[in-house]
């Protein structure tokens, strides 16, 4: 059942139209987490296809733990509800493909494409507009996923000096790096329309396709990069993205290794990229 407590909300169910998750759309004035709330959906029951969206964040959350800043009124803060009836492993690229989703339904409504900093970062330019939380919940009779919460955050209409101060020479928005506003109520609907064309490739061969997608966008592979786990910190190049998302790279003495987005995480040498 759906929950519309605002104007914008009330923009983007009509924008959703018929479309079958419009039915299970929650539009919050202000929430701590949309992944939070609809993980309490989903731990009662919710269907797939539920989600949830606000026009602030308190506590909006990034991977790794990291903050997302999510002020009111200037940004895409979504979650929704996918219930795929799969083992974890082949759910591995579900980030990447959502930031595939995410990256066509800026470029439908803003008119311009985005690159994709692996694993999970929108850019325009050499500026973060958009993370990307993924969260998995695993049946452990079954071994098998019992639900995923998708939850994107995209930076629409802040100004670089809107960010906090450690964020401001690397975050962006749409409107600071195009010079353009963008319509949230209508961005927020095609991103809803785009995981939902996610969910039916999801488990299919036409995931393939996304993948390559996602290859053609990501602005790190051909670029030196720092692979940092933990305290250890190694030079590489990046060189490709595998079935599974995973990033291939070559290091400095020669040999590749492949690395997963839970293993590491990638720093370029220049800036933010």
């Amino acid at each position: 059942m759906a929950e519309i407590q605002t104007a914008y909300g009330r923009e983007v169910a009509a924008a959703l139209g018929e479309h079958p998750w419009a039915q299970h759309l929650t539009v919050l004035d202000t929430v701590d987490s949309t992944n939070t709330r609809l993980k309490q959906l989903a731990a009662a029951g919710a269907p797939e296809g539920t989600a949830v969206l606000a026009d602030c964040q308190l506590q909006g959350r990034g991977r790794r733990g990291r903050d997302f800043t999510s002020p009111k009124g200037a940004g895409i803060y979504l979650s929704v509800l996918l219930r795929p009836e799969a083992p974890p492993r082949q759910l591995m690229c579900l980030t990447a493909l959502t930031a595939v989703a995410a990256g066509r339904a800026v470029a439908e409504c803003a008119g311009v494409q985005p690159g994709i900093k692996w694993v999970n970062d929108l850019v325009l330019g050499s500026r973060k507009i958009c993370g990307i939380l993924t969260e998995l919940s695993v049946s452990g009779t079954r071994g098998l996923t019992d639900y995923a919460v998708v939850g994107v955050g995209i930076n629409c209409s802040q100004r670089r000096e809107d960010f906090p101060p450690p964020l401001r020479q690397m975050a962006g928005s749409i409107a600071s790096e195009t010079g353009r506003p963008v319509c949230r109520s209508a961005l927020a609907a095609a991103l809803v329309r785009q995981l939902a064309e996610l969910r039916r490739v999801l488990l299919t061969g036409e995931r393939a396709r996304w993948l390559e997608e996602y290859r053609q966008n990501c602005v790190t592979l051909g670029k030196a990069v720092q692979l940092v786990r933990g305290a250890e910190i190694r030079a590489a190049t990046a060189l490709d993205i595998d079935e599974n998302a995973a990033l291939l790279v070559r290091r400095d003495d020669g040999s590749l290794e492949t690395v997963n987005a839970g293993e590491v995480s990638v720093r370029g040498y220049y800036g933010y990229l």
